[in-house]
């Protein structure tokens, strides 16, 4: 299905033509204007007979697109990775509400408790609903070579840090894009305080009616676990020596 953004031509059976001037991908809604009118008209993607310019349906119902550019995202990494790019890395986790996922790419020393922010290297499946491009001047539906070469003039500094080897973590990225795309992502959104790290990698669902990931169970990325004990241990640390200060403070009273 082609891709239904703002500023899309669309044909209307009975409006004629107009354009998309919003759009939500999470619930099939949009909103455009025809002719010369000032007043947006909503319309259900589902049931509006809405059609492209070039009289193609809108077959939102039938081809759900994916409501989160998570999917499109380990593509464009895979594809760098095996350009050479292999210290470039995609860190997704769920908003507090659960609705939306982030996304979040850093380059550089794979440190993913401290990882580096740059303009438009981030985003949520909540901003990609209502215009779908991840903002670095791509274009809605872009190709995984498009995207690739859109950050790369977006921001070539950014990129070329990414540029270097670390193989044992482009394995791991490869083996996980091969089982989950294009119809699913993971998410790296555990917490220790919320109980033991579960034993295989969490999977998402990129858009709706995907039925249930029933493939193989994945394993975290090389060195998580680790980070995870680690920290662990720190945390440890730092209570006792809460308790330690209570107690003394307590004896001099």
């Amino acid at each position: 299905m082609k891709p239904v953004a703002p500023g899309t031509v669309i044909f209307h059976r009975y409006r004629g033509y107009g354009v998309i001037t919003s759009v939500n991908l999470l619930t099939g809604w949009i909103s455009a204007r025809f002719g010369s009118e000032g007043r947006t008209l909503d319309l259900n993607l589902c049931a509006d007979q809405v059609q492209h310019a070039d009289g193609e349906p809108i077959l939102f119902s039938h081809a759900r697109p994916d409501r989160m550019p998570h999917a499109r995202l380990m593509a464009m990494v895979r594809e760098l990775h095996r350009a050479g790019y292999q210290r470039l890395y995609l860190y997704s986790w769920p908003k507090p509400s659960g609705l939306h996922w982030r996304w979040h790419l850093f380059t550089g020393p794979r440190n993913w408790m401290q990882r580096a922010w740059r303009e438009g290297w981030y985003g949520s499946g909540a901003e990609y609903n209502l215009n779908p491009t991840m903002g670095w001047g791509d274009l809605p539906g872009a190709t995984t070579t498009d995207l690739a070469s859109a950050l790369a003039r977006f921001d070539p500094q950014g990129l070329a840090y990414a540029l270097g080897r670390d193989e044992d973590h482009a394995a791991w990225f490869e083996t996980v894009c091969d089982a989950l795309l294009p119809d699913y992502a993971y998410s790296l959104g555990w917490d220790h305080r919320d109980g033991p790290l579960p034993a295989s990698l969490p999977v998402i669902p990129v858009r709706r009616g995907v039925p249930e990931y029933k493939g193989p169970s994945l394993p975290w990325p090389p060195g998580w676990a680790g980070l995870w004990r680690s920290s662990a241990q720190r945390d440890v640390v730092v209570v006792r020596s809460i308790r330690s200060f209570d107690l003394s403070t307590d004896s001099d009273r």
